[in-house]
């Protein structure tokens, strides 16, 4: 039996590090040839072809898409997965910030689907993947803006899904729970106690513990995979139960 994206060529922006290497290789290992666009690709996996990008910046973006397409000849799968956080209520951020965030965070998916669009529509098994978070669907203390983005996210991929139907392309998004990457570890080291940080982080998943990146790229590739054509328009979370569980307090 052939592997899943035989053939098919994948980009993954935010792919050196974290969830997005975690993605990266999950492609790899089902016969995709993949591309990372990433700010740094010193840490990206050598089987994969490298572009240095910046998805807040559309010169940068449709330079990676072209580098990408004449390195492959086409583009199959998209998964948007760059992004940063934001910490603080919705005073703590100030205007520059709030553009900032979203310029990557959304805007930034927007410019590289753009740019990827006219690929996809010629490709037999086009899909976009976002990567989008527990926070688009459950309200998290200290993460208002950081929360804003994820929403809107996954608001831009229902609608995205509606209107690239007719084109042959299927638009989803993940939605993980807090996982275990480098983002989050640094997070916990600036702590003032970081034991007692992960502590917490990991109690307020149902299943006791963070997520594993891995987890959350094999969501992401049966989003991807054109063994599920008729799955679009849809999340989904990869959070231990948070957002649909109400579990009882353990006694």
């Amino acid at each position: 039996m052939s592997e899943e994206f035989d053939g098919l060529v994948a980009i993954v922006t935010g792919g050196a590090s974290g969830i997005g290497a975690a993605v990266v290789q999950r492609l790899l290992d089902g016969g995709a040839r993949v591309a990372v666009l990433d700010l740094r690709v010193d840490g990206a996996n050598d089987a994969a072809f490298a572009v240095t990008a910046d998805v807040a910046d559309d010169t940068s973006v449709r330079a990676a898409i072209d580098a990408v397409v004449a390195q492959f000849g086409g583009i199959d799968i998209v998964i948007n997965n760059a992004g940063i956080g934001a910490q603080g209520t919705v005073e703590d951020n100030a205007d520059d910030e709030w553009a900032r965030v979203f310029s990557i965070n959304v805007t930034g998916m927007a410019r590289v689907s753009r740019a990827a669009l006219p690929y996809l529509r010629t490709s037999s098994a086009a899909a976009i993947v976002n990567t989008c978070s527990i926070a688009a669907t459950a309200g998290l203390p200290q993460r208002a803006l950081y929360s804003a983005s994820k929403g809107a996210v996954l608001s831009l991929t229902r609608a995205m899904a509606a209107d690239h139907l007719a084109d042959g392309i299927r638009v989803n998004c993940v939605n993980p729970g807090t996982a275990d990457t480098p983002w989050v570890g640094r997070l916990l080291a600036s702590a003032d106690e970081p034991a007692a940080e992960r502590a917490a982080l990991n109690a307020r998943q149902p299943h006791g513990r963070l997520v594993a990146p891995d987890e959350i790229a094999e969501a992401i590739a049966y989003l991807a995979s054109p063994r599920n054509g008729s799955t679009t328009g849809t999340s989904i979370a990869v959070d231990g139960g948070m957002q649909e569980l109400r579990l009882r307090p353990r006694q």
